[in-house]
């Protein structure tokens, strides 16, 4: 059975990332009071049953902020794998669909490593092929389009953006695995690079060029702007609110309350993740000119955020404003 660890400092993470060596090491950046996280660690604990050859691993976050700090863990759960004490791949949230598909991906290149590479690189090229038909615009990058590490990187986001085109992007830091094999995949040996429709445009040069000579706005899908965006969003259902999370696991206090009282209503609603969406996150607050999170929705319309809930829950008003009654 493979080893569930728990780590309590940064040496013992050192220290254990050595010790394994080639072997796959799954850390589970945790914390006690998040009750997703606690639901994860069963999962890991189901995981490491089978799949003896993998180490996995709880590190508590708060508990060891260095190493937090070090690998950017800004909410929990997070999940990192390591190979040869190198991040390989990242896994943000409590999505055990997910987890599992990347310990099986990631272990069995472990085993497959060892002889015959040639179903390695079908089963690469398989993954490869589906990253850059990921969205009709795939970017791929060092770093994120928040925050690009490095300046071709930030050169690429800053002329997507100003053609207004809608894109997904792909940090090449979190994968070591896509980062080389998509240069002998896309025959094309730096980074950033391009892909529209599952084809390669170009690096930035090209795309450089393309837009200095006008055919970038006819090659690379448009976005809308993003206040039709929100629109859209706002108004995607009769109640709709805008949380750290989804309506079956909230990732922070004041998200769960309000699910709470939004159940006792028995009124259907949705919900947005915001931590899925950077600039949903960010452009709703000047949109709504509300700063902070949950935002609950009624016809499109802002109701407030948990307090103001609160008070209409108190005053008997909430389920008819939920309705539209008023």
């Amino acid at each position: 059975m493979a080893a569930l660890a728990e780590v309590g400092s940064a040496g013992h993470f050192r220290e254990l990332l050595q010790q394994k060596g080639k072997s796959l090491v799954v850390v589970h950046f945790w914390a006690p009071w998040a009750p997703q996280c606690i639901q994860m660690n069963d999962v890991m604990a189901e995981l490491a049953k089978e799949h003896s050859q993998v180490t996995f691993v709880k590190l508590e976050a708060e508990a060891v902020p260095e190493v937090s700090e070090k690998y950017e863990i800004s909410s929990v759960p997070t999940f990192l794998f390591f190979k040869n004490s190198q991040k390989i791949d990242r896994l943000d949230g409590a999505h055990a669909p997910e987890l599992t598909r990347k310990v099986q991906r990631h272990a069995s290149s472990s085993t497959i490593s060892a002889g015959p590479n040639d179903n390695a690189k079908e089963d690469l090229n398989m993954r490869l092929k589906k990253l850059t038909n990921a969205a009709p615009c795939m970017v791929f990058i060092k770093g994120s389009p928040q925050e690009p590490r490095c300046g071709f990187s930030r050169q690429m986001v800053e002329i997507l953006n100003k053609h207004n085109i809608l894109f997904s992007s792909f940090d090449i830091f979190s994968d070591e695995e896509v980062r080389q094999g998509l240069k002998t995949y896309a025959n094309w040996p730096t980074f950033p690079q391009l892909y529209v429709a599952g084809e390669l445009i170009g690096g930035l040069d090209i795309v450089k060029e393309l837009e200095a000579s006008g055919e970038l706005d006819t090659i690379c899908p448009k976005a809308h702007k993003l206040e039709d965006k929100l629109k859209v969003l706002t108004n995607k259902a009769s109640v709709m609110l805008f949380m750290k999370g989804n309506k079956q696991m909230a990732k922070c206090g004041f998200s769960k309350q309000i699910i709470e009282i939004l159940n006792g209503t028995g009124v259907d609603y949705e919900t947005f993740d915001i931590f899925e969406d950077e600039e949903v996150r960010q452009g709703l607050k000047t949109y709504s000119n509300w700063p902070t999170y949950p935002q609950l929705y009624v016809k499109g319309e802002l109701v407030g955020g948990l307090d103001i809930v609160k008070e209409l829950k108190e005053n008997g008003e909430l389920l008819s404003i939920l309705k539209g009654e008023n």
